[in-house]
């Protein structure tokens, strides 16, 4: 239960911890940073997926190119609080994808849970607060349906372990990050030169703690316990996201966010509980 617990609190402060480092480096070349300092420390430690290269390469497309592109140029604005709930319609999405592809029956009670996760959403949408922030929650929601999209690939693989998966998709990744923000971004060697210890901190902090701990330990457990055991613990992960961002970037509290993030954290337990495989996180979410 400590080590569960230990990896919810390390992947909630990492929305405070990301938006640390995109104040200073552009979101596109910091995703690449961040997913090369992945695939150095785990490809020694993956396996060869034989026979599978055309669908990871695939998976990196998707989910490391296009998810942790729009999520990262969403956060870059979006206040973390905001990020760490929105991005739990991760869920409901893969909920949605799993009954298409998979003939998963939804059924009333994971419909119900859908419903009220996205009017969730929909309430803290409607802050005042949020005024001129809509294109990047729109990134962010974009970024849930991309991941649900992976998802749906990843559980398609054959035999490929989660530590083998992470590193190849960070290989395969990598370049095409470096060359999306050489296309799409600039500035990028003036921010490291002028970057300070904290927007290192962050690239290091994702990959070390999120990814290789976080992640390392996370398959540990899915290896020893059951699915239904340790599935509903995620549902911190937002809450410690929303802490983060109130204590290390002093954003604010308030009733909309609260009852939002209440609605949108039972939507998404009401679907984990129901069918705790379809959001097992198995590749990166953040």
């Amino acid at each position: 239960m400590l080590l569960i617990l230990g990896i919810m609190v390390v992947w909630g402060i990492n929305f405070a911890v990301a938006k640390i480092g995109l104040q200073q480096i552009p979101p596109i070349f910091l995703i690449a940073c961040r997913f090369l300092l992945v695939a150095i420390l785990l490809l020694p430690f993956a396996k060869r997926p034989h026979g599978q290269w055309g669908a990871i390469l695939a998976i990196a497309v998707v989910l490391g190119l296009l998810h942790f592109s729009f999520m990262f140029n969403g956060l870059k604005t979006l206040d973390a609080a905001t990020a760490a709930i929105a991005i739990q319609l991760q869920v409901p999405f893969a909920a949605l994808l799993a009954a298409i592809f998979f003939k998963d029956k939804l059924g009333w009670r994971r419909a119900l849970g859908m419903t009220i996760a996205f009017l969730g959403v929909a309430l803290i949408a409607g802050e005042p607060r949020l005024n001129g922030q809509y294109l990047a929650l729109s990134f962010v929601l974009t970024a849930c349906f991309i991941w649900s999209v992976a998802n749906v690939m990843i559980k398609r693989l054959k035999d490929v372990d989660g530590v083998t998966l992470n590193a190849w998709i960070a290989v395969f990744a990598t370049p095409m990050l470096f060359a999306a923000s050489a296309a799409m971004e600039d500035g990028q060697i003036e921010a490291v030169r002028q970057a300070d210890f904290w927007a290192y901190f962050a690239v290091v902090y994702q990959a070390v703690a999120v990814v290789v701990i976080g992640y390392g330990c996370w398959y540990w457990l899915m290896r020893r316990y059951q699915m239904n055991q340790i599935m509903s613990a995620t549902l911190l992960v937002p809450l410690f996201g929303v802490l983060s961002g109130v204590i290390f970037l002093g954003e604010s509290l308030t009733v909309n966010l609260l009852i939002g993030g209440a609605m949108t954290i039972a939507g998404v337990a009401i679907i984990i509980i129901r069918r705790p495989r379809i959001a097992a996180p198995q590749a990166e979410r953040l």
